[in-house]
């Protein structure tokens, strides 16, 4: 099954699997999200579903259940 997975602010949109890691999805469809730890620990792929609820991209995959998904991108001055 897959997703549309739309990354805001740039307006990319990419259709990924079901199970997919976010971040991969987002380096497929060209998308720079910052990384550090690559375990979720430290916090630097945090990014922002549609609904409001934070997501660590590195460790959180495409759920089941949706035809689309809002990835809104921030910059943190950190990263």
């Amino acid at each position: 099954m897959t997703v549309c997975v739309r990354f805001l602010p740039e307006d990319i949109t990419v259709e990924a699997e079901v199970g997919e890691l976010m971040l991969d999805v987002a380096d497929r469809a060209g998308v720079y999200i910052p990384t550090g730890c690559l375990m979720g620990s430290c916090h630097a792929c945090t990014v922002e579903l549609e609904d409001g609820n934070m997501i660590r991209a590195c460790i959180t995959s495409v759920p089941p259940g949706h035809d689309a998904l809002t990835i809104n991108l921030y910059s943190d001055p950190t990263w």
